[in-house]
Parts: structure tokens; C-alpha cells; sequence
């Protein structure tokens, strides 16, 4: 368990750096957009200035630098506003204007015309939403100048959200990329592990059923011979679920009521005789496309837990509820529960409550229920000292898949 904690950890520390990350350039875009507010202000009381240089100047005076710093404003829009309401002038209020120079008069020449209704509304907008208006008095009149925010500031204020989409959308792909390949390599050593398994436990299997069958000639005990055949036919299941890993195999549809009814009389001969079983299942037969060896695998491995859960002594129940798509199989127990912490992660491999143990089983389980049938198990609920409940969703409908 210790390696998934420690997982969850690294999980919270890069979301913790990611918004540190997230926070500073906001901070630092904020300061930025706070100064060039600033500069762009004094651009515009500096073209005010040139405004009322240019309109004071009588005669041959010369008015250069009013007419250089008002025609190459190009950046920040504005409007110039009289007592009357009345717009008399403006500047970049559509990225497709070019104003190709100041006129004495304030005349301007245009090569699009934006229509009165549009620079109307903008203005409206400019007075609830914009930085306080310039005034300029000139002799016996007053005018504004209304203005708000450039493209550029624009862009830098919404720059740290691009920039952490991006970051966002590049982690996302690299997560996925480097999931799939740790998921397809956990595959390659699930199936090489359990294919392994069978070929080793295959050897001496052979060797037993001679042996056997040796005895068999020389009339030893047919009780005690039973019962090695019972056993070794064991083997050979066992055998064959470690085989089927990896492979591609047809489901076979078959009584699902009857497949839960074989594990559970296997079980009730090997497990402590304080534990019983309670079958509360449909008289009549719910046919599945299944794999018989597997699932009897996992039912098996639910009630072993639960088994060790009630500490060889307690009462499991079982039954089914089916709809018109999935029949789904409860496995009940009355022991110690599952804690909290655990229940989030108990699939995953290495995470068990118990003891002793690798912690694999119901990893192993899930992986053939949801890989291999196209199902869903998970806990339906567990409290301390009530006990757990199991649920295996199963479709009806079913098609084959490799785990």
C-alpha cells in the first residue's frame, strides 16, 4: 500500500506545483497589465496634449511633433467626446481602420466608415466598464476622451490562461501516452506471469497423475484416490484459468446460476466448516455469455476474502439481481469491513488489508470481469465490523475481449 500512498503524494505535490505555477504568472501578468495600463494612459494624456497643441496653434507655428504623436497612434482605441455628446473623433476602434492622417480641424480621413449606432455602443460600454475619461479644456469648451484597453493588453491579461491550457493539454497527452504504455506493459507481465505459472505447475501435475494412475494398479485406498483426483483435477483448472491469460477466447454462453452453484459446493468442502453459505438465486436458469473457469475463479477469490474477513467464522450471502442488460451477482459477508483508506484502491495491484498477502487477487479479478467479460465489480458498501459487500455486473449481451 505504501507504494500507492506515496503515488497519491507525487499526484498532490505536481497539482500543488502546477498551481504555484499557475498563481505566480497570474501575479506576475497581473503587475505586468497594471504598468501597461499606466503607459497607456500617459499615451493617451500625451495625445491629448497633442490634441489641444494642435487645435491652439495660430499662424505658421509649428506643430510637427502634435501632428507625429496623433497620426502614429495606432494601438489603444479612443473617442473624443464634446459637451454635447456628440463623438467628433476616434482611433482603432475596429482592427480594420487605418487612419492615414491629422488634419488641422481635427478632420480625419478614412478608408472604412464605422457607423454612428456601433461607436455609440462602444462608448456606452467604454463609460461602464473603462478607465476614467481625459478631459481637455479648450477656450470655452470641454471635451473627453474616452478610451479602453488595447489588443495587446488584452492579450498578455489572457496570456497565463493560454499558457496553462497548453500545460494542461500537453500533461493530459503525456498522462495518456505514458498510461497506455505502463498499462500495455503490465499486460505483457500479467499474461508472461500467469502463462509461466501454468507451464510450471504443469510438470509436476503430469508426474501426479501418474502416479496415480500407478496407484490405481496396485488397489490402494479408492477413498484416499478419490480424493487425489478431486485435487489434481483442481490443478488442472487452475492450470487452465493461468492459461486463458492472455488469450482470446469465445465466451460460451452458459446457466450463470449453475456456474455459482459449482464454485460454491467446491468451496463448502475447503473452507472452515463455520462458514455457510446463504444462495438466494432465480429457479430458473440465467443464461450468460461467460467463461466458466474465470469467473468461478473470482467468485472463489470473493469468498476466500470474505472468509478471512470474518476470520473463519460467519455467514455469506449470494444472490442475484438482473435487469433487461446485466445480471449482477451480490456477495455479502458480515466480517470486519474494509477500511476507507482502502476501499478507493482496493483493485489495484499490491493493496490488501491483509496481513500477509501479495494483494493481487482482486486485481486479477477485476481485470478478467471488466477486460474479459466487459463488466463491472467493485464494493458496494462496507462499514467496520458490518461487513462488505461485492457486486459483479455481468452483461447479457457480450463480446469476446483479450485480458
Amino acid at each position: 500500500m505504501n507504494i500507492y500512498n506515496r503515488k497519491q503524494k507525487w499526484k498532490y505535490a505536481l497539482l500543488g506545483f502546477a498551481i504555484a505555477i499557475g498563481i505566480s504568472s497570474l501575479f506576475v501578468t497581473n503587475r505586468l497589465v497594471k504598468e501597461l495600463k499606466k503607459e497607456e494612459r500617459k499615451k493617451i494624456e500625451l495625445w491629448a496634449q497633442a490634441t489641444k497643441q494642435l487645435v491652439n496653434i495660430s499662424g505658421e507655428g509649428d506643430y510637427s511633433l502634435a501632428i507625429h504623436v496623433i497620426t502614429d497612434h495606432h494601438n489603444i482605441p479612443l473617442m473624443l467626446v464634446d459637451e454635447c455628446d456628440s463623438i467628433l473623433e476616434n482611433r482603432n476602434m475596429l482592427n480594420t481602420t487605418k487612419l492615414d492622417s491629422f488634419l488641422i480641424g481635427l478632420k480625419l480621413k478614412k478608408e472604412k466608415v464605422i457607423t454612428k449606432s456601433f461607436l455609440r455602443k462602444e462608448l456606452e460600454y467604454i463609460r461602464a466598464n473603462g478607465d476614467e475619461p481625459i478631459e481637455i479644456n479648450f477656450i470655452g469648451d470641454k471635451q473627453w476622451i474616452y478610451y479602453k484597453d488595447s489588443a495587446l493588453l488584452n492579450r498578455l491579461r489572457y496570456y497565463p490562461i493560454y499558457q496553462l491550457g497548453f500545460i494542461g493539454l500537453f500533461m493530459l497527452i503525456a498522462y495518456l501516452t505514458f498510461s497506455a504504455a505502463r498499462k500495455s506493459e503490465q499486460n505483457q507481465v500479467w499474461a508472461g506471469m500467469a502463462k509461466e505459472t501454468a507451464h510450471q505447475i504443469g510438470t509436476p501435475l503430469s508426474s501426479l497423475m501418474a502416479w496415480i494412475e500407478l496407484l490405481k494398479e496396485k488397489n490402494s485406498d479408492k477413498n484416499i484416490l478419490g480424493e487425489m483426483e478431486k485435487d489434481v483435477g483442481r490443478l488442472e483448472t487452475i492450470t487452465e484459468r493461468f492459461s486463458k491469460i492472455g488469450s482470446k477466447t469465445d465466451l460460451e454462453v452458459i446457466d450463470l446460476i449453475t456456474v455459482i452453484e459449482n464454485a460454491i459446493h467446491y468451496l463448502k468442502a475447503r473452507l472452515p466448516q463455520k462458514i455457510t453459505f446463504t444462495l438466494n438465486l432465480p429457479s430458473k436458469s440465467l443464461m450468460i455469455a461467460i467463461n466458466k473457469v474465470l469467473l468461478e475463479w473470482v467468485i472463489e477469490n470473493l469468498c476466500k476474502n470474505a472468509t478471512d474477513a470474518m476470520s473463519g467464522k460467519g455467514e455469506i450471502s449470494i444472490y442475484i439481481e438482473e435487469d433487461e442488460h446485466q445480471a449482477t451477482i451480490y456477495i455479502v459477508d458480515n466480517g470486519k469491513g474494509i477500511d476507507r483508506s482502502l476501499i478507493k484502491n482496493i483493485f489495484k495491484p499490491g493493496v490488501t488489508s491483509k496481513k500477509r498477502g501479495w494483494g493481487l487477487g482482486l486485481s486479477l479479478s477485476k481485470r478478467i470481469i471488466e477486460e474479459y467479460h466487459n463488466g463491472k465489480i467493485y464494493v458496494k458498501r462496507s462499514k467496520e465490523n458490518k461487513g462488505s459487500t461485492f457486486c459483479i455486473s455481468l452483461p447479457k449481451k457480450s463480446n469476446t475481449t483479450t485480458i
